[in-house]
């Protein structure tokens, strides 16, 4: 039985739209209304804090979803940040997932979060939890293929570095999906030197897993690597 569980909130004010295009990595001003996307709030490091799934009911009103051993941390940050945004943050309880197609939506209907969590897994969703924040950069998560980061939206916290990786760089490791025998490797777990755990989950006779891994890295593994849906499983560099 899983652990996780999530908190959602609701975030409404005339200032709430400008706000959040401060914050996240995506660009919250052509998020299209009522589809939820992952996104992040990123340290100065350009390494994402909180995990968020995000969604734009109309320009004042979003409605945000965080796993629940982020929500106290997340609830003092907008607090802090948006102290003088004309905008209120409040928390509506706990939600629950269901994976459509490659998204995540939530409501107040229990569901099973450990199939869930595989599911997500298989599918490369990966999530930050408090004991993966400040570990990754949304471009090692294929932040970008879903649509979670843009490159050229403005500044947001963390920007000039992620951008500087994006345009003049390119991660040395990224996400992978693998599954191995035995116990299940926590979150942010080092299986090896260049391969770290995002995400775990058991499955029969073993577990499965999104990590962020440097390719030669995962050869010396005992694991199968797992192939991920077809929009995740191109290079995560910029095209040249």
């Amino acid at each position: 039985m899983s652990n996780l569980a999530f908190s959602s909130f609701t975030l409404n004010g005339p200032d709430a739209q400008k706000f959040l295009q401060g914050q996240v990595t995506l660009n919250a001003e052509a998020l299209a209304e009522n589809v939820t996307r992952y996104t992040g709030i990123c340290s100065l490091k350009g390494r994402i804090q909180f995990g968020l799934w995000l969604k734009k009911v109309n320009p004042e009103s979003f409605v945000i979803v965080t796993t629940a051993d982020q929500a106290d941390e997340f609830s003092k940050h907008i607090k802090k940040y948006g102290a003088f945004s004309k905008m209120k943050l409040e928390p509506t309880g706990s939600v629950f997932p269901t994976l459509i197609e490659d998204t995540t939506a939530f409501s107040a209907k229990t569901t099973d979060i450990t199939a869930w969590e595989v599911s997500a897994i298989q599918n490369g969703q990966a999530f930050i939890s408090q004991k993966t924040e400040g570990m990754f950069q949304p471009q090692e998560l294929r932040l970008h293929q879903r649509e979670g980061v843009h490159y050229d939206k403005g500044c947001y916290l963390g920007q000039e570095v992620i951008a500087r990786l994006w345009f003049k760089a390119k991660p040395k490791a990224w996400l992978h999906a693998v599954q191995g025998a035995g116990a299940v490797p926590a979150q942010g777990e080092q299986l090896h030197k260049g391969v770290q755990v995002v995400n775990s989950a058991a499955i029969e006779n073993g577990y499965i897993a999104l990590v962020i891994a440097r390719p030669e890295a995962l050869a010396e593994l005992d694991v199968a690597v797992l192939d991920l849906p077809e929009s995740l499983s191109g290079d995560v560099a910029r095209p040249q």
